[in-house]
């Protein structure tokens, strides 16, 4: 359970950087807007790195759904309470899926304040 706790914790710090990610990409976007003929390399890279955690964090979340409903009848067997009426599995799945963000969020803002 604090495991649990403390990855949420974490995602959700990193998370915190995402409006200064934003700012810091500003400058970089602007001089590409300045200059048609140079490859918009980092508005491309930003667009290609948010569908990714879109579709990776889609995919956690639907996987801890998935392993909740297929645990269904071995937990009702054993007599315990299914987890997938447990309430802690809605906010398993918010940060399995967050987890994609935030990763890309702690790498942009690492690469950009260098």
């Amino acid at each position: 359970m604090a495991k649990r706790k403390r990855r949420t914790a974490v995602t959700g710090a990193d998370l915190m950087f995402a409006p200064m990610v934003a700012m810091m990409r500003l400058p970089l976007m602007s001089a590409e807007a300045n200059n048609p003929a140079a490859l918009p390399t980092e508005t491309m890279k930003a667009g290609a790195e948010k569908f990714a955690a879109f579709v990776e964090g889609v995919v956690a979340a639907q996987t801890t759904y998935a392993t909740a409903m297929l645990s269904f009848w071995p937990e009702v067997m054993s007599g315990r309470k299914p987890s997938i009426m447990n309430s802690g599995l809605a906010e398993k799945a918010m940060t399995a899926a967050l987890h994609p963000t935030s990763k890309r969020v702690r790498a942009n803002y690492r690469r950009l304040s260098k």
